[in-house]
């Protein structure tokens, strides 16, 4: 019933369509280029002197411009930022908690403290990437990350190894939430959740290659180091080359972006007018950061991100552990690692993949993948320890939520308008997202080895809980886009770049499901 409401209102767009101009839009933007009610991307449109109108295939053929310039950047240094995150699991089949002293729940905190890093960084780099060119604030993030990666083979003890991680969380903190208003600014909502998968689904396929990474630098022998510290130092010293390339190569948004021509410009950002959220403002709108209080949606969404993310704490820190508790050797518990990543991989891409391809599924997607995940903690906290094929499916397919959570930034992007609202609800959900990541290994104690059962229990608790809140959500989203089409005020574009207009204060926007 959903999907052909949502099929009848695209139909009715098309009519909408042939009303709402680019001339009027244009006309406006002529009249008033103020970028602080408005949005930046109005000084292009004012000054485009060109035929306003192109061809389906001029947008097919930019948008896959597009996509080769930015998505080759957003995946490999995401993929970059979870190899590094991951190395403490693997890092720790080589020795780092014996020489460390990671002894009781030791372990669990120091992969728990990265995500209060996280929480303290994640505003204040959203905030600064709203204020100053984004690419320059991925630069410096992405300096300073690998260079305090490298740190960690500096650490003598595991109150140094405390204050490492909480730094390395704190500065990788503003990658996630930038990326979320990259994609936003460069892509329609329908094209948003795949773009969305694309660059999240590379937490999976790094998997495939760091644990041969990993095996090699773990058997390095006779140097003046241990085998983990070369781990840090090599992850690290990649993460501070790839800053640079971030710095030269990253196109930061339509409006600035490098190599394209006046017309391409333009078509970049007219196109976007069907978001109703413009493309970027730089002031900061202190009304629009309350608004994310007020509005229940962001509250949602930062309830299913903690709650998804709960399960992270065993898939990030603990499956490496896992998988060797089921009998396997060292090598063949690192080389069971990759067939999780391929699978996981493929999960975070094809969920976004399916909502990009069916209109108002992105919530039904979440609650599926959730399910993925409560049945693989189920066989890893139910099935006998000698049932080892069960055991190594639940291991291999825990990490489910993953395609929850790439259609979950998806559908926060696209339902969000107001340049401040945005990039807040931004950095609102991945707060929601490390205190997911903060609970989750804490729930896995030593004690409790190898079942787990009391951690396993919290993940099919929160995952329900998080499947549900999808479906409420769904619901919450379709009443209020009834209550707007009986209130006669149709979905149009007339005010796509009117910066102060939010999604609930412009009447034409309507939520996506």
């Amino acid at each position: 019933m959903a999907d052909k409401e949502a099929l009848e209102r695209q139909d009715t767009l098309q009519s909408i369509q042939q009303q709402d101009t680019l001339e009027e839009i244009v006309q406006d933007a002529r009249k008033n280029a103020d970028t602080v009610h408005k949005d930046e991307a109005v000084k292009v449109l004012a000054n485009y002197t060109g035929d306003l109108h192109w061809t389906d295939q001029e947008e097919k053929v930019l948008t896959r411009k597009i996509d080769k310039r930015l998505m080759p950047i957003l995946i490999l240094t995401y993929g970059l930022q979870y190899y590094d995150k991951a190395m403490l699991a693997q890092a720790a089949l080589f020795g780092l908690p014996e020489d460390l002293n990671l002894i009781g729940t030791r372990y669990s905190f120091s992969a728990a403290i990265f995500y209060l890093g996280f929480i303290c960084g994640a505003t204040p780099a959203i905030l600064l990437a709203q204020r100053f060119p984004i690419e320059r604030v991925a630069t410096a993030i992405v300096f300073i990350w690998g260079i305090v990666m490298m740190s960690t083979a500096g650490c003598g003890s595991w109150k140094g190894l405390f204050a490492q991680r909480f730094f390395l969380g704190m500065v990788e903190a503003g990658v996630s939430p930038m990326f979320m208003l990259v994609v936003s600014s460069f892509y329609k909502k329908n094209e948003q959740a795949l773009r969305m998968g694309l660059w999240y689904c590379a937490t999976g396929y790094v998997s495939i290659v760091s644990p041969l990474i990993n095996y090699g630098l773990g058997h390095i022998s006779g140097g003046a180091l241990n085998s983990w510290q070369y781990m840090y130092l090599v992850a690290g010293g990649l993460t501070v080359i790839w800053s640079f390339v971030i710095f030269f190569f990253m196109p930061p948004d339509p409006i600035r972006v490098k190599g394209f021509t006046d017309r391409e410009r333009y078509i970049a950002i007219a196109r976007l007018r069907s978001n109703n959220s413009g493309v970027r403002n730089t002031h900061f709108k202190l009304a629009q950061a309350l608004e994310v209080f007020m509005d229940p949606r962001p509250w949602i969404v930062f309830a299913m991100a903690f709650l998804i993310m709960i399960a992270n704490g065993p898939v990030s820190t603990f499956i490496p552990i896992i998988i060797h508790s089921f009998g396997f050797s060292t090598l063949n518990s690192l080389l069971l690692v990759m067939p999780a990543g391929a699978i996981i991989g493929t999960i975070e891409w094809l969920a976004p993949f399916i909502c990009y391809k069916y209109v108002g599924v992105r919530t039904w997607a979440i609650a599926v993948c959730q399910c993925g995940t409560i049945f693989a903690a189920l066989l890893l906290w139910l099935l006998p320890r000698s049932a080892i094929g069960g055991l190594l499916y639940g291991a291999l397919t825990l990490a489910c939520f993953g395609g929850s959570y790439a259609v979950l930034m998806g559908l926060q992007t696209a339902n969000t308008a107001g340049y401040t609202k945005k990039s807040v609800s931004a950095s609102w959900i991945f707060l929601g997202y490390c205190l997911g990541n903060f609970v989750g290994p804490l729930l896995f104690k030593e004690k409790d080895a190898p079942v787990y059962a009391p951690g396993f229990t919290a993940v099919v608790i929160t995952s329900t809980l998080a499947a549900l809140l999808s479906i409420v959500y769904r619901y919450l989203s379709m009443w209020e886009n009834n209550r707007r089409d009986k209130a006669g005020i149709l979905e149009s574009y007339q005010h796509a770049y009117d910066d102060d207009l939010t999604d609930t204060k412009n009447p034409q926007f309507r939520y996506q499901l």
